[in-house]
């Protein structure tokens, strides 16, 4: 099994302190400890916006690499929520979460997560694109959501497993893992490759 050979060959390592990323790695069995890059993420203005998760995802990783010792994996990622060709980044305040949440109202959206793997040998990035479409939210329901969830440190200002996701999210059209921050399933695939 792919699982176990990782665990056995690498100390894989986690490069994120989100909470959702942390529990589907555990859900896929990977035994693993969480290293976080303290830098501040920075992307070229040119970028196109697509590429930006990736980018900011291998930045995380060339960063976090230099304090590892020879048998890591690293995982990192980034995720960004673009609607309007406009990205919505996590909210400063009560105020921005109810804006980004009245723009994706009975709206679609893309959710891109960037991932890369890193070893001492090898490095391999992706990312990964999912159409997210919410209907119309009412006024009391995004204050509810806010009082509920807290969701100050989520791109696009809600978690599609929270509350907001169950009564507000009509469809997808791709990975919904992707959604919660991590496409675990072209995760495995890649994790293949480093065995």
């Amino acid at each position: 099994m792919t699982i176990e050979k990782i665990n056995d060959k690498y100390n894989v390592i986690l490069g994120s302190q989100s909470s959702r990323r942390k529990e589907l790695l555990e859900k896929m069995n990977l035994k693993f400890k969480i290293k976080i890059c303290k830098q501040k993420e920075i992307f070229p203005k040119e970028i196109n916006q697509n590429l930006i998760p990736e980018f900011l995802a291998k930045q995380k990783a060339s960063q976090i690499a230099l304090q590892l010792k020879d048998n890591f994996l690293l995982i990192t990622a980034d995720t960004i929520v673009i609607q309007n060709n406009n990205i919505l980044h996590k909210p400063k305040n009560s105020i921005e979460v109810v804006k980004h949440l009245k723009q994706l109202s009975n709206k679609q959206h893309q959710v891109i997560t960037g991932v890369c793997i890193k070893s001492k040998e090898k490095e391999i990035s992706f990312s990964c694109s999912t159409k997210v479409y919410f209907s119309k939210l009412e006024k009391n329901e995004i204050y509810s959501y806010i009082k509920k969830d807290f969701p100050y440190d989520k791109a696009g200002a809600y978690g599609i497993q929270d509350w907001i996701g169950y009564i507000g999210v009509k469809k997808i059209d791709g990975s919904f893992n992707n959604v919660v921050g991590l496409p675990t399933h072209l995760l495995y695939q890649n994790l293949k490759l480093f065995i």
